[in-house]
Formats: C-alpha cells, structure tokens, sequence
C-alpha cells in the first residue's frame, strides 16, 4: 500500500519522549512512505534511545535553534543524509519558569526574550536553515496552543504562541514564491513533557473536560500527529499561513 508521504524526506524537532505530538508525527510520517531525519536538544542520546521505537531508523542531529552555529551546520548534515528536504516539522517551545504560572506580571524582560526567541523566532531560523534543501518546494508545519485567549498559568508562553502565529504568516507570503507553504496545527492539551512544565497545567486542560465537543483524551498525541503528517503531504497543496485546530473543537465553543 502507498502512503500519503512515499518518497517525501522530513526532518522532525522535539521528539524528546514517546508521549510528544513529534514522535508521533515522525512514526505517522514513516508509516506513510517518508524518510524522517530527527533533531534534538539538549540531550541526543535521549533522542537516539526514543527513536528506537519508530518504525524505521532515524538519524538524530543535535540542534539548538538559538545557535547559529547549529543553524548554519544543518543544511549540509541533512543532505548528507537525505540528499534533500519535503517536509519540515517545528516542534520546539520553551519559556523559562519564572515567566509561567500565574507571574506574567512580574516576569523579567530576559525570561520573556528567552521565551520568544526558543518558542517563535526558532521557526523562521529553522525554516531559513533548511529552505537551500527545499528546492522542489515543500511544507514547513510548526506547532501551537492557540493563542486567542489568555489561558491559566499559560503566561508568558501564550504572547510566544501568538508570536509563532505570525511569524508562520508571514514565512508563508515570503517564501510562497518558492512552493514552500507554511502552516501551523494548534493542538488540544496532552500530557507532554512540555506540557508538565507548566506549573498549574492541570487548571488549564480541564477546560477539555467541559468544553470539548469530541471526547479528548490527553494522552493520545497521535490525532495531533495526523494532522501534521496531513499538512505535510500533497493533499493541501494551496494551503498556506493557515491554523489547523485539532482539538475536539474547543476553539469554537462559545462563552
């Protein structure tokens, strides 16, 4: 059977457990024909040992998208191992703790900028980075928790989100001209290692337990996964700067 990605080369970031949305994209996007090159930071080997549990090999690169030493060394270790790219898959997003739960007010600049140039900044770097290999065009997919709304103890990081919303427009008008389309999934809450970070995250993602139409379980990445594995095939191939939401459609329930 032909998947939905045959032949297609992707490179995937934040795969740090089996519980985040990037390991379950990398596996979907394997089972589905493509080639996958993960990145990793700060730990690697902790990559390489949850890349054992994908279908297939993956080679692993250490990667940190403040770095611009990382960032000017990718293009070409990624082409020794894949001759190119289709596919890019932006899921990083840090803030420092003092700018998350319930301290908006009192975070300091340099947490905020920390907060900014890891969780949005990160995606134009990283889609600059791996543009020279997308030379056939391609789909870049990053990830965000939808930043309408000022969500509990979420703080600092949802100013980032909204960042990483724009940032994704425009990366969208400025390298459509290349076939290179941009968008974003905005997922519901899941038990990630990211998602534990958040002092108080348990307040925010009870909202599901109300408010969701479809039943959400938090411990299911995999519908996330999907989506992004979607967006990066050819079936949206005049999608671009858009917001997929796969979260049991509580973004629009009303008050």
């Amino acid at each position: 059977m032909s998947g939905i990605l045959d032949g297609k080369r992707i490179l995937v970031t934040g795969v740090l457990t089996e519980a985040s949305i990037a390991f379950h994209t990398a596996k979907v996007a394997q089972e589905q024909g493509a080639e996958v090159i993960l990145t990793a930071f700060p730990r690697p080997t902790l990559t390489e040992r949850i890349a054992k549990k994908l279908p297939k090999p993956a080679k692993v690169i250490e990667l940190d998208v403040t770095d611009t030493g990382h960032l000017d060394r990718l293009a070409g270790l990624v082409k020794d191992e894949l001759g190119s790219l289709d596919g890019v898959v932006h899921s990083i997003g840090f803030a420092p703790q003092d700018a998350l739960g319930g301290n908006f007010l009192n975070a300091p600049f340099e947490s905020v900028a920390t907060a900014m140039h890891v969780s949005a900044f990160s995606l134009k770097s990283l889609a600059m980075a791996c543009k020279p290999l997308m030379t056939n065009g391609g789909s870049i997919v990053g990830l965000t928790f939808d930043a309408q709304f000022a969500w509990p103890q979420y703080d600092w990081m949802g100013p980032a989100k909204a960042a990483l919303e724009a940032t994704s427009r425009y990366l969208a008008r400025d390298l459509g001209g290349d076939d290179i389309r941009c968008n974003l999934i905005s997922a519901g809450p899941l038990g990630s290692m990211a998602a534990k970070s958040i002092p108080g995250f348990t307040d925010l993602a009870d909202v599901w337990n109300h408010r969701s139409p479809l039943e959400w379980d938090m411990g299911d990445p995999e519908p996330a996964g999907r989506g992004i594995v979607a967006l990066l095939s050819d079936f949206f191939p005049k999608t671009t700067g858009e917001i997929i939401h796969v979260d049991g459609g509580v973004h629009m329930m009303g008050a």
